[in-house]
C-alpha cells in the first residue's frame, strides 16, 4: 500500500508539473525540442539518503529524444540511531497483509545478487523467503556496504560524494575522492614470550580515527581490545565467539579458524584501541598487524596577513601553523614535524596597496603602527618550578606578541605582527645535576673475639657537591649492621655473654640500651626535669636528639633531625605536682564519701575542690563597623590559675561559662564612602564586552538611618572604584555571518525573490574576524534566499513597439511607444486606460533610423545627446560617470568622467568651458580625445557650470560638492550673480564660434538635495523609531530594510523635470508636514530603481541614443525620520482595535477605539520624534484635557482613562510641539455597551472597577468594604479525557471586597449581580482513534558549537495502536505527524569576544589617523584568554578603525599628529612629509 501510494503522489506531482509553468528553456532545451526542467520533488527520505526528481515534457508532436525524467540524490545526512534499516521498515510494513492465510514478522533480504532492488523479506521463524514488492522505494541501498542506490528499481551508481552516476571513491584515509595523504601505513608483527612469566602482554596502541585494521595471531594465545575515548572512558572487548562485536561505536569482526585469530575493524576507529593478548599454555604466538593511521597533526596555511602599507605598493605575507585535527586545536610546531610526510608549506608573498598615495598625505602610512609606534615584540612569563629536583628535568613559560601604545600600556595581540622576530623558547632544561645518593663508610671490627658477633658501618647521603646534605631515598638506603663470625672457639657457657674485644665497649652497649640508641637514626628522649612548680601547674623540660650509634667506634654520633624518620618527640610538656592550696590534705570520713567524691569528679562537679582552670574575660573583638557605630562583643577564654595562660575550652565547666557582654563602639558619623551597584550583565556574549555598575560617593546622615545621600565625588578618597570592566574576552565559536537582505526582484507584486550572502566565519579576541570553511559551522545554513512581497503594482507605462520613421530619406528618429498597464492578483498583466498613469511621467527613447538617401542630402546640424538628470551621491566611490544636461551633487575626493555624447560631430572637436572660461591648465583635469573630461579627485574648488560646446551646440552640466555633515559646500569663487545666475558665455572663442546666452540656475535643487541626505543621515544613524520600547516589528523591519538598501546605494538618479514639478506642487515648502511626507517618499522612489541607475551611472552605454528613465512611482508606508534639528512627528501604528481581549487595553493614537465591554483602564499613547524634544498636549474635542483621578497623563506623555464610561466618548488629539513646529493626530472613542452591572480586576490599580450596564456613564473604581459583590471564576481544570467526550470544571465563587482581601460570600447574595457563570463544560467531543503518531526520546544534541538553537536533535517518530504495537504509517494519515527533526543548544558556546579601549587617535585632523584596541576571545565563566578561532562563531570586533576624518584646512598652519614634538627634536622638520604635518611646530626650525 504505501508503495502505490508512493507511485500515486509521483502521478499526480507529474501532472501538475506539467500543467503548471515553466521555466524558461535553455538553447539545448530548445534545439531538443524539450521544454524546461521542472522544480526538484519533495525527497523520498527525510535522512540516510534519498531520491529526488524533475520532470520534463515533450512539446513536439514526435518523439523526444532522451528522459523525460531525472533522479538527484537528496537528505545525505545520516539517521538517528533508533531510526532503524529502511528495508527493514519497508518489510515490516507488510506484518499486517495476510500471506497464505497467515500474519508474519518479515525481516528482510540483503545483498540479493540477482535482484537488489527487489523487495525480499524472510518470515521470521519459519525461513519462508518471498518477494513482497518488485522493486523497493526510491533511496534505498542497493548493498549494505555500499552506497549505491535504487531507483525506479533499477541499482544506480552513487559515489562518495553522494552524487548519481559518481565514480569517486573514498580513499584509504577516509578522504573521499583523497589521495591518501592524510594517514600513514603502520606495519608491524609481535612474538610472545611465555619465557617473561605475565599473563598477557600490549601488541600495539590504534590510535583513533585509524582505519582498515587487520591482525593475525597464530599460535594458542588469544587477543583481546581495550578501548580508551578523548574523555577518559575505558572500555574492554573479550571474544568469546567468531562473529561481531562493538565497542565505542566501531565494528569488530571476529573469527576464529583452527590455530589462527583474525580480527578485522573497517573504521573509523571510536577510541584508541590496545590490542592485548592473553598467554596460554604452549608455543609463543606470533602476531602480524596493518592498519592505516591518520596523521592527526597537519600544517595549515594562514590567511595573508595585512598589508605592510596603506598605500604605495606593500607586500602582505602568509604563514603556517600546526593544527590538531582531534581536538580542533592549533598546537607548536613540534608535533606536526613527527611526521615525515609533513612538509610545511612555504611563506606565500604577494604585493598589496599598489595604488599610489595621494599628493596630500605626504608619506605612506605603516599599517598598523604610526610612524614612532614602537614595534610589536615577544613577551615572556617567568618560567615554571622544574618538574624535578634532580637528575634533569624541564620548566617551561608563556610567550605571548605584545605591542605597546605611546602611553607606555601593554596588550597582547596577534601572534603575526611579532614573526619578523624569532619566537622566544617556551621550554627548557633545569636541574640537570645528579640527585644525591648513598655513600656507604668501611665495616667496623666485629664486636667479639670468638663467635658470633656484629660489626657496623657509616652510610652518608652525599649530593653533587659532595656535601651530606640529605635528601637521598631512605628506602635505597645501603644497611649498616651485619652479623660477623669470629673463628675463634668461645670456651664460656652459652648463658654468657660473647668475650669483649674491648671492655667500653661493653659498658657503651649497656648505655646505648639505656638509651636506646641503635645502628639505624633515631630521636632518643633525655629524662625529664623536675616540675617548674612546687605545686599547681609546672612545666617539665628535657632534650630530644637525632643520634646513631657508630658500631665499628661503639660511639653514638649526633645527626640533623631530618636524618631520623618519624615525629619528634616533645621537649617539654605541664606538671602538676599537688594543689596550692592544700586541700589534699584533708582526710576522708568514711569509705562512702570517698566513693561519692570519686563520682562527682567523674561528672566534673567537684565542689569540695578548687578549680585549676577557670572562665575569664578577656577584652573585645574588633568594631563590627568602622564608623556609624557598631557592637563589641566579649572574649571568654578558659584560663589555667596556675601558669596564667590560656587552655582548650573543654577543661572548663560549660555550665559555668559566665553570660556573653556586648559593647557599642566607633559611634562617630561616617565620612562620606564609595558605594558600587551590582555589575550589568555584559554587553556581548563573546569577544569582549562591558560591564557597567554604578559608583556614587554617598553618606548616611545619621546611625538609625536606612537612607543615603549622594554627595560630589571630591568628598570621597581616591581610588574612585572602576565603573566598568571588560567581560566575555574570548574567542567566539564559528558562526553564519548573514548579510543584508538583497533588493527584491520585483518592486510591487507578488513572486519577487531577494538574496542575501551567507559566510561562515569565527569573530576572534583580537578584533579581526576570520572567514571559514562552511563546515566549521553548524550544518544549517541561514536561508540565503527568500520570497519578496509587496504591496499591489501601480499602473505603469510599458513600452511596446517602434515608431514609424520620421522621415522617408535621409536620417530620422523613432520612438519606442507606450501603453499603461497593470499587473493583476495572478502576475498577468491587462491594459488599462491612459489616464490612470497620468500621475507618471511617460518614458520616451528615441533612437535614429534611416530609409534611404535622400536626393539633395542637407547637411545637419550637430546635436548634444543631453541627459535631463539631477544625480545625489550617496556614499564614497573612486569614480563616476555622468552626462551634461543636469546636475550633480558629489564628496569630495571622488574622480568624475563627464560625457558630451553628440550626432553630426567630431568627438575630437568638442571644447569645454567652465564658468564660462576655458578648461585649461588645471593639473587635474584632463580632455581626452573622445571628448571627455576627466576631473581627478574632485574638492570643493571645482564646483561651478561645466559647458560643452560642439559647433552651435552647446549644454551645460552644474557640479555642486558635498561638504561635511551633509551640507553643500559653495566654491571658493563664483563669477556669477547669487540670484538666478545666467551664464554668459565669451563672445567668440578661439575657433571664431560666437555663442549666445543661455540662463541655468545653479541652486535650483539644492534645497531638495540638503534634505535628502538629511533623511538620509536619519536612516542610517537616528534608530530612534526602532529602539522604541512599544514599537512593533513592522516598524522595525522597515528601518532594517530602508538602512539596508541605503547603505547598498552608490549614486540617486533623478529626473529634473519630476524635481521641477514636486518643486512646483509644495507651496508650503520642505519643512512642513507636507514637505516631511513628500520628501520620505520621494527617497524611497528613488531607491526603488537603484541597481538599474547606479549600474548605468558608472558604466555608461556607448550608443549615441538619448535614454530617458524615470523611475517607478512608489508609495509604501513611508516612516518619516526627520532630520537633526527637526519638527516633531507623531509615529503613527497602522492598528485597529476591536474587543478588548483583557481588562487593561492599549492602543497607539491615530486610529478608532470602540469597546464593546467593559475594561478597567484605556491606555492611548502617542510617540513623538523631534529636536528639540516636543511637549504633548492632549486635547478632547478641540478643548484642552482636564486632567483628574480617572485622566492621567503618563510621564510618557501618552493618555489614561481608567473604567472609561459613555461620558468619555469624543475626539481625543494629541499635538506634538517645539520651536520648529507641531504635529497632530486624533483618535474617536466610541463606547456600546448592555444594560447590567458587571466588574472586572484591574491590572493597573490593584482595585476593582465596577459598571452599571444600563447607564454606561455610571462607574466606580471601589475600594476596603465599598467594594460591590461579584462572581470570580478560577482556572478550568484539563479535561477528564483525551478523546470521547470529557468535561472539566473550576470554582465558581461569590466576593465581597477589595482584591487581596476579599471575604467569600454565598451565592444567592451575588445572583442580583448577574446569572451565576457555569462551573462545568464538555470537552474533547471527537471519537477516540484506535491508532494515534507516538515518537521516541529525543536524541543528544549534535552540531559545532555556532549559537543559542543551531544544532540538531533528532527522534524516531511511529504509528501504533492502542495496545502499544506499531502498525503502517497510513493508518495514522488522519492525524498531524509530530516532528523527528528539532533545533537545539549546545553547551559548548562559553567563549566571547572582548574589546578593550580604543587609544587615543595618532592624527587630530586629516585623513591618516587611526586608533586601536585590544580584541581578545576568553571564556564566558572563568574570563580567560584563549585561541580566537572559538569565538569564530560570532562576528570580530574591529581592532583598528580611522578616527578624526575631518579637513585640515588650507590656511591654518597646525600639527596634525601628535608626534609633532619628536618630528622637531629628531630635526625632521626640513623632510617635506613631516613639515606639512607638522606645520605649528616646524614653522620657527
Amino acid at each position: 500500500m504505501e508503495r502505490d501510494l508512493f507511485s500515486c503522489r509521483l502521478l499526480v506531482t507529474a501532472l501538475l508539473l506539467l500543467l503548471s509553468s515553466r521555466t524558461a528553456r535553455s538553447e539545448e532545451d530548445r534545439d531538443t525540442l524539450w521544454d524546461a526542467w521542472g522544480s526538484w520533488s519533495e525527497c523520498s527520505r527525510t535522512c540516510g539518503g534519498g531520491a529526488s526528481y524533475s520532470l520534463r515534457r515533450c512539446l513536439s508532436s514526435k518523439t523526444c529524444e532522451g528522459q523525460n525524467i531525472k533522479y538527484r540524490t537528496c537528505s545525505n545526512v545520516d539517521c538517528p540511531p533508533d531510526a532503524g534499516d529502511f528495508r527493514a521498515q519497508q518489510c515490516s510494513a507488510h506484518a499486517d497483509v495476510r500471506y497464505q492465510g497467515q500474519y508474519h514478522e518479515w525481516l528482510p533480504v540483503y545483498n540479493d545478487p540477482e535482484n537488489p532492488c527487489a523487495l525480499k523479506c524472510k518470515a521470521k521463524g519459519s525461513g519462508l523467503v518471498v518477494e513482497l514488492a518488485p522493486k523497493v522505494l526510491d533511496g534505498t541501498r542497493c548493498y549494505t556496504e555500499s552506497l549505491d542506490m535504487c531507483i525506479s528499481g533499477v541499482c544506480q551508481i552513487v559515489g562518495c560524494d553522494h552524487d548519481l552516476g559518481s565514480t569517486a571513491k573514498d580513499d584509504n584515509c577516509g578522504i573521499c575522492g583523497g589521495d591518501g595523504s592524510s594517514c600513514r601505513l603502520v606495519r608491524g608483527h609481535y612474538k610472545t614470550q611465555h619465557a617473561s612469566g605475565k599473563t598477557e602482554d600490549t601488541i600495539v596502541v590504534i590510535p583513533f580515527k585509524s582505519r582498515h585494521v587487520r591482525l593475525v595471531l597464530k599460535g594458542p594465545d588469544h587477543l583481546y581490545v581495550e578501548s580508551k575515548t578523548l574523555d577518559g572512558v575505558k572500555g574492554e572487548l573479550v571474544f568469546d565467539k567468531a562473529g561481531q562485536f562493538h565497542l565505542e561505536n566501531t565494528t569488530l569482526d571476529f573469527q576464529k579458524p583452527s590455530d589462527k585469530e583474525i580480527l578485522r575493524i573497517t573504521g573509523p576507529l571510536g577510541a584508541d584501541f590496545t590490542i592485548k593478548v592473553l598467554f596460554s599454555s604452549g608455543a609463543d604466538s606470533l602476531v602480524q598487524y596493518i592498519y592505516y593511521q591518520p596523521i592527526i597533526h597537519r600544517w595549515r596555511e594562514t590567511d595573508f596577513f595585512p598589508c605592510s602599507v596603506t598605500c604605495g605598493g606593500g607586500y602582505q605575507l602568509t604563514s603556517a601553523e600546526c593544527y590538531d585535527l582531534r581536538s580542533g586545536r592549533v598546537v607548536v610546531d613540534q608535533y606536526c614535524h613527527y611526521y615525515p610526510e609533513n612538509v610545511k608549506p612555504k611563506p606565500k608573498l604577494q604585493e598589496c596597496n599598489m595604488e599610489p598615495c595621494l599628493a596630500s598625505d605626504g608619506y605612506k602610512q605603516i599599517m598598523p603602527y604610526d610612524l614612532y609606534h614602537p614595534l610589536p615584540r615577544w613577551e615572556s612569563s617567568p618560567w615554571t618550578a622544574c618538574s624535578t629536583s634532580c637528575g634533569g628535568g624541564i620548566q617551561s613559560r608563556s610567550v605571548s606578541c605584545v605591542e605597546e601604545d605611546m602611553q607606555g600600556v601593554i596588550t597582547t595581540t596577534e601572534e603575526w605582527k611579532c614573526l619578523y622576530s624569532t619566537k622566544t623558547a617556551i621550554l627548557q632544561p633545569c636541574n640537570t645535576f645528579d640527585c644525591p645518593v648513598w655513600l656507604a663508610q668501611e665495616w667496623s671490627p666485629c664486636t667479639v673475639t670468638c663467635g658470633h658477633g656484629l660489626r657496623y658501618r657509616v652510610v652518608l647521603c652525599i649530593d653533587h657537591r659532595g656535601l651530606h646534605a640529605g635528601g637521598c631515598n631512605p628506602s635505597t638506603k645501603p644497611h649498616i649492621k651485619e652479623e660477623c663470625l669470629v673463628t675463634v672457639p668461645c670456651y664460656k657457657s652459652i648463658d654468657t655473654l660473647p668475650v669483649e674485644a674491648k671492655p667500653v665497649w661493653h659498658k657503651q652497649a649497656i648505655e646505648l640500651e639505656e638509651t636506646t640508641v641503635t645502628e639505624e637514626p633515631s630521636f632518643i628522649p633525655g629524662p625529664w626535669q623536675t616540675c617548674s612548680r612546687t605545686c599547681g601547674t609546672g612545666t617539665q623540660r628535657r632534650t630530644v636528639k637525632c643520634q646513631v650509634l657508630l658500631s665499628f667506634s661503639q660511639t653514638v654520633a649526633d645527626l640533623p633531625d631530618d636524618e631520623c624518620e618519624g615525629v619528634k618527640p616533645a621537649t617539654s610538656q605541664l606538671c602538676y605536682l599537688t594543689p596550692c592550696s592544700g586541700l589534699s590534705g584533708k582526710g576522708k570520713e568514711s569509705k562512702e564519701e570517698e566513693e561519692e567524691e570519686e563520682r562527682e569528679e567523674e561528672e566534673g562537679e567537684m565542689p569540695e575542690r578548687e578549680e585549676l582552670h577557670d572562665w575569664e574575660y578577656d577584652g573585645f573583638t574588633e568594631c563590627s563597623e568602622i564608623c556609624g557605630g557598631g557592637v563589641q562583643e566579649a572574649v571568654i577564654i578558659c584560663l589555667n590559675k596556675q601558669t596564667r595562660q590560656t587552655v582548650d575550652h573543654s577543661l572548663c565547666i560549660s555550665s559555668r561559662r559566665p553570660l556573653q557582654l556586648l559593647q557599642d563602639c566607633k559611634t562617630q558619623p561616617c565620612p562620606p564612602r564609595w558605594e558600587t551597584g551590582a555589575w550589568s550583565s555584559c554587553s556581548a556574549t563573546c569577544g569582549v564586552g562591558l560591564m557597567s555598575r554604578t559608583v556614587a560617593c554617598a553618606k548616611q546622615p545619621s546611625r538609625n538611618s536606612n537612607r543615603t545621600e549622594i554627595w560630589r565625588d571630591e568628598d570621597c578618597l581616591n581610588p574612585k572604584p572602576s565603573p566598568i570592566q571588560a567581560c566575555n574576552r574570548f574567542d567566539c565559536p564559528p558562526m553564519w555571518d548573514t548579510r543584508d537582505w538583497g533588493q527584491c526582484s520585483r518592486s510591487c507584486g507578488s513572486g519577487g525573490i531577494q538574496k542575501r550572502q551567507v559566510l561562515c566565519k569565527q569573530r576572534l579576541a583580537d578584533g579581526s574576524v576570520l572567514e571559514m570553511p562552511d563546515t566549521f559551522c553548524p550544518s544549517k545554513m541561514p536561508q540565503n534566499q527568500q520570497s519578496c512581497t509587496k504591496q499591489e503594482c501601480p499602473p505603469q507605462w510599458v513600452t511596446t513597439d517602434w515608431s514609424q520613421c520620421s522621415v522617408t530619406c535621409g536620417s530620422g528618429v523613432q520612438r519606442l511607444q507606450t501603453i499603461c498597464r497593470k499587473q493583476g492578483e495572478d502576475g498577468g498583466y491587462f491594459t488599462i486606460d491612459p489616464e490612470n498613469c497620468s500621475m507618471m511621467a511617460q518614458p520616451t527613447r528615441i533612437r535614429p533610423c534611416s530609409l534611404r538617401l535622400c536626393d539633395n542630402p542637407v547637411k545637419p546640424n550637430p546635436t548634444i545627446l543631453a541627459q535631463r538628470k539631477v544625480y545625489i551621491q550617496w556614499r564614497k566611490g573612486k569614480k563616476l560617470h555622468l552626462v551634461v544636461g543636469g546636475y550633480a551633487y558629489l564628496f569630495p575626493w571622488t574622480t568624475v568622467v563627464l560625457r558630451c555624447p553628440t550626432r553630426h560631430f567630431r568627438k575630437g572637436q568638442i571644447q569645454w568651458l567652465k564658468d564660462g572660461k576655458p578648461l585649461t591648465g588645471l593639473p587635474h583635469f584632463s580632455i581626452t580625445s573622445l571628448g571627455y573630461v576627466k576631473i581627478q579627485q574632485v574638492r570643493a574648488s571645482d564646483a561651478g557650470v561645466y559647458t560643452c560646446v560642439a559647433g552651435s551646440a552647446q549644454e551645460h552640466f552644474v557640479l555642486q560638492i558635498i561638504g561635511s555633515k551633509q551640507k553643500l559646500s559653495a566654491p571658493e569663487t563664483r563669477h556669477l550673480p547669487q540670484e538666478k545666475p545666467k551664464v554668459r558665455q565669451p563672445e567668440e572663442t578661439s575657433g571664431g564660434e560666437k555663442f549666445e546666452e543661455l540662463p541655468i540656475t545653479l541652486n535650483r535643487y539644492d534645497n531638495i538635495v540638503e534634505r535628502l541626505l538629511e533623511l538620509k543621515g536619519s536612516l542610517q544613524n537616528d534608530k530612534d523609531v526602532a529602539d522604541k520600547p512599544h514599537s512593533s516589528e513592522k516598524n522595525r523591519s522597515t528601518l532594517e530594510d530602508n538602512t539596508s538598501e541605503l547603505s547598498s546605494l552608490f549614486v540617486l538618479t533623478a529626473d529634473t523635470h519630476r524635481l521641477d514639478k514636486l518643486i512646483h506642487n509644495l507651496s508650503g515648502g520642505l519643512r512642513g508636514p507636507q514637505g516631511e511626507q513628500v520628501m520620505a517618499q520621494l527617497l524611497k522612489e528613488l531607491t526603488m530603481k537603484q541597481g538599474e541607475t547606479n549600474e548605468s551611472t558608472l558604466h555608461p552605454p556607448e550608443s549615441v541614443e538619448s535614454s530617458t528613465q524615470v523611475p517607478l512611482l512608489h508609495k509604501p508606508n513611508v516612516v518619516v525620520h526627520p532630520s537633526r534639528p527637526r519638527s516633531p512627528v507623531i509615529i503613527q501604528r497602522s492598528r485597529k482595535v476591536g474587543a478588548a481581549p483583557s481588562s487593561d487595553l492599549v492602543v497607539n493614537v491615530g486610529v478608532p477605539i470602540l469597546l464593546q465591554k467593559l475594561i478597567s483602564s484605556l491606555e492611548v499613547r502617542c510617540e513623538a520624534l523631534g529636536n528639540p524634544e516636543p511637549s504633548l498636549i492632549w486635547k478632547k474635542n478641540g478643548k484642552d484635557l482636564q486632567y483628574n483621578r480617572r485622566m492621567v497623563l503618563l510621564p510618557s506623555g501618552s493618555l489614561r482613562i481608567l473604567s472609561p464610561s459613555k461620558a468619555d466618548e469624543g475626539l481625543y488629539s494629541c499635538t506634538a510641539r517645539n520651536l520648529l513646529g507641531s504635529s497632530s493626530l486624533s483618535s474617536w472613542l466610541q463606547i456600546t455597551g448592555s444594560k447590567g452591572r458587571n466588574c472586572v480586576q484591574s491590572n493597573v490599580m490593584g482595585a476593582t472597577v465596577c459598571t452599571d450596564r444600563g447607564n454606561s456613564s455610571r462607574s466606580e473604581l471601589c475600594h476596603g468594604q465599598a467594594c460591590p459583590l461579584r462572581w470570580r471564576v478560577d482556572a478550568w481544570s484539563p479535561c477528564s479525557v483525551s478523546c470521547g467526550g470529557g468535561s472539566q470544571t473550576r470554582s465558581v465563587r461569590c466576593l465581597k471586597g477589595p482584591e487581596g482581601t476579599s471575604m467569600e460570600m454565598g451565592g444567592q447574595h451575588c445572583l442580583g449581580t448577574g446569572k451565576r457563570p457555569s462551573s462545568t463544560r464538555l470537552c474533547n467531543q471527537l471519537a477516540c482513534a484506535r491508532s494515534r503518531w507516538a515518537s521516541t526520546r529525543w536524541g543528544p544534541c549534535n552540531g559545532r558549537c555556532v549559537g543559542s538553537g543551531l544544532a540538531t536533535q533528532h527522534r524516531h517518530v511511529y504509528c501504533q495502536d492502542t495496545n502499544g504495537t506499531k502498525i503502517p504509517y497510513r493508518m495514522c494519515s488522519g492525524f498531524q505527524r509530530p516532528s523527528s527533526l528539532k533545533n537545539c543548544s549546545t553547551e559548548a558556546c562559553a567563549f566571547l569576544w572582548r574589546v578593550g579601549p580604543w587609544t587615543q587617535c595618532t592624527a587630530t585632523c586629516g585623513r591618516h589617523g587611526f586608533q586601536s584596541r585590544q580584541v581578545t576571545c576568553s571564556n564566558r565563566r572563568t574570563g580567560k584568554a584563549t585561541v580566537e578561532r572559538y569565538c569564530t562563531w560570532r562576528p570580530r570586533p574591529p581592532s583598528w578603525q580611522r578616527c578624526n576624518l575631518l579637513s585640515c584646512g588650507r590656511g591654518d598652519c597646525r600639527d596634525s599628529t601628535r608626534y609633532c614634538e619628536k618630528v622637531r627634536q629628531l630635526e625632521l622638520c626640513p623632510l617635506p612629509q613631516f613639515k606639512s604635518r607638522c606645520c605649528h611646530s616646524c614653522r620657527n626650525t
